[in-house]
């Protein structure tokens, strides 16, 4: 699986916004959703009770990461992924995302230099810009083989039902295989 970077709300202030506009938009039943999905795999489900942080810098230092190799990548993109879903803690603030970096052994500061450089900006932007062309507009969101998107926080059932989907659609339009020599 790859993680790609996806701002899903380029309008919220560097600051983020306070939690209870997001409930307000979507409703108490929202969180619960979310809540239950996030509990039945089996992951804390403890967002920062306030605010919802702006994750754009948090994007731009995954793909910093991403610079240094997978591994580094995936270390920190887990490591702030537990820190906003599980800690409650604000991944907007350079703190938050220092004492990310330090947790899994990449330079603070460089990481804030490079991002603050914005470096890693277009990175993001592109990506982003991809990934509304192609329809997604909710987080998660995953292609599966190219060509199934299930976005959003959906339950297990509908992922089962994808993968199924995808098994049909495979022996349906199966691979072609290249001629030798080619």
């Amino acid at each position: 699986m790859e993680w790609l970077p996806f701002d899903l709300h380029p309008e919220y202030p560097p600051e983020g916004i306070p939690r209870a506009d997001l409930l307000r938009r979507y409703g108490d039943h929202f969180t619960d959703a979310v809540r239950r999905m996030a509990e039945e795999a089996g992951v804390a489900y403890n967002p920062h009770p306030d605010i919802v942080p702006n994750s754009r810098r948090a994007l731009e230092l995954s793909e910093w990461a991403r610079s240094k190799g997978p591994e580094a990548h995936e270390a920190l993109h887990e490591r702030i992924m537990a820190a906003y879903w599980s800690e409650a803690r604000d991944i907007g603030r350079w703190e938050e995302l220092e004492a990310c970096l330090s947790d899994v052994g990449l330079d603070p500061a460089e990481g804030h230099d490079a991002v603050e450089s914005g470096a890693y900006a277009a990175a993001v932007d592109t990506s982003t810009q991809h990934a509304q062309r192609a329809g997604i507009n909710a987080v998660p969101a995953f292609v599966f083989d190219g060509r199934l998107l299930v976005s959003g926080a959906v339950p297990h059932e509908v992922f089962e039902r994808a993968l199924e989907r995808l098994a049909e659609m495979r022996a349906a339009d199966p691979p072609r295989e290249e001629p030798a020599g080619s």
